[in-house]
């Protein structure tokens, strides 16, 4: 029994034992030893997955032509191995974005599929070097360091480092789907004068603080208190992991996995993309600033306090913890989340889709709680929300509004990219996967 299956068949708690997961096939594969290996710091990261998942599908696609490619479209017979041609696509894009440390395990992983010698292999160089010519670069436009400001609502670096604004470059990187990084820009955060200001306001120094946990990170701990520490750590890991399980579970075909797994890449790159231009646009200041300043924002109202300190820069986090390097509004963690689980939503037609999240934080991080299990995927989107407001980081606007914006950004890319060219054809794929599931094995 799957880890989801297990999940799916005791809906009302966790399973007791969590099984071995299902095997991977070549491009859950891949796209794991992606994951483990480009190199690209942050969150940008999401931009260098979107062309391994992306290669894969059109070296696939190109061989059974169901679904539109996204940018490659080599000369295929449709009898090639889409094992061998999605290992070669992956192998050729993970040369340029991996570090020289990676290669020979790459080499390793990928001597297999190179020694069955398939023209499959010859479909997924060309995918993976047609795919390369869509590397994003780290340039921009904008004057470096970016500081922010000084005036009221403004974000200006904040405590510990003070650094400024990171990954800058994201506010002018040409999108994958959307038409433009402003496209689905939200409108303006709250008004500092304002009630709804002053209740989120209130809201994040309530719940948000060091002093509003437990003073000591152990287990076991208040629901909310685990619940934060959990999300408090590297979310695109965590959800990267999302659609290969549920691929597996699920035993879609090799090109319906590679399908999902480009358009929940594409998607996120693209939210992430729109964040970063949301963040710059709108240079909000962040809850630590905004309440230890909070006698100069305007609103009589607002109580200040010059020793707030975010739940984040606690002793339940390795040292050094503190908020993100760039401005509130909006959340890149809520618009990551909003990506893949609108995409889980879209692709299968519904909410009700089980899945489970393991940790990513550091081993002296307790969690009490691992792995989180939902039969939703709202119910995630809903624990990201609070949790950033827990962890001290965000004020709810910045959350909700961009769970709003990565929603948008998912249906425009399902919309738009690697759409259905022709009814598939079930008999001669599902044969088609048995030949390539034996070939999987064949490379164990």
């Amino acid at each position: 029994m799957t880890r989801l299956k297990c999940l799916s068949a005791l809906v009302a708690s966790a399973c007791a034992i969590v099984s071995a997961p299902a095997h991977a096939d070549a491009v859950t594969e891949w796209s794991a030893l992606a994951m483990g290996c480009a190199n690209r710091p942050g969150p940008p990261v999401l931009l260098d997955l979107a062309l391994v998942n992306t290669a894969m599908h059109d070296a696939i696609q190109a061989i059974e032509k169901r679904y539109q490619p996204y940018f490659a479209t080599p000369s295929a017979t449709g009898t090639e191995s889409r094992a061998a041609a999605a290992a070669a696509a992956a192998r050729r894009v993970l040369g340029t974005v991996c570090p020289p440390a990676a290669q020979a395990g790459l080499d390793t992983a990928f001597a297999p599929y190179l020694a069955g010698n398939d023209p499959g292999l010859v479909v997924g160089y060309a995918a993976g070097d047609a795919l390369l010519t869509k590397l994003r670069g780290t340039t921009t436009t904008i004057p470096e360091p970016f500081r922010g400001g000084t005036d009221p609502g403004d974000w200006r670096p904040t405590p510990i480092t003070e650094a400024p604004m990171a990954y800058v470059y994201l506010v002018t990187t040409e999108p994958f789907v959307m038409t433009s990084p402003s496209q689905f820009r939200p409108g303006p955060p709250p008004a500092l004068t304002s009630q709804k200001y002053l209740r989120e306001y209130n809201e994040v120094k309530a719940v948000g603080a060091v002093e509003n946990h437990p003073p000591v990170g152990a287990c076991p701990a208040p629901r909310r208190t685990d619940m934060a520490r959990f999300w408090g750590g590297n979310l695109v890991l965590q959800w990267y992991q999302v659609p290969r399980d549920v691929a597996l579970d699920r035993q879609l075909s090799l090109g319906d996995t590679a399908r999902l797994l480009a358009l929940t890449s594409l998607a996120a790159a693209d939210a992430l993309i729109a964040v970063w231009d949301s963040k710059y646009h709108y240079n909000y200041w962040r809850p630590i600033t905004a309440i230890r300043l909070g006698d100069t924002d305007g609103n009589g109202a607002t109580a200040p306090d010059a020793a707030w300190t975010p739940f984040i820069q606690s002793n339940h986090f390795p040292a050094g913890s503190q908020n993100p390097a760039y401005p509130d509004y909006v959340s890149g963690a809520n618009g990551l989340t909003a990506s893949v689980a609108t995409t889980l939503q879209l692709f299968f037609g519904s909410d009700w889709v089980p899945i489970e999240i393991y940790k990513a934080v550091p081993a002296t991080v307790a969690i009490c709680t691992n792995p989180r299990v939902y039969r939703r995927l709202s119910d995630a989107m809903d624990e990201v929300v609070e949790a950033r407001i827990l962890l001290g980081i965000h004020f709810r606007t910045a959350d909700v509004e961009a769970r709003r914006l990565g929603a948008r950004v998912a249906t425009w890319t399902f919309a738009n990219a690697l759409r259905p060219v022709s009814p598939p054809k079930h008999h001669d794929h599902d044969h088609d996967d048995k030949h390539d599931r034996k070939h999987d094995h064949d490379h164990d």
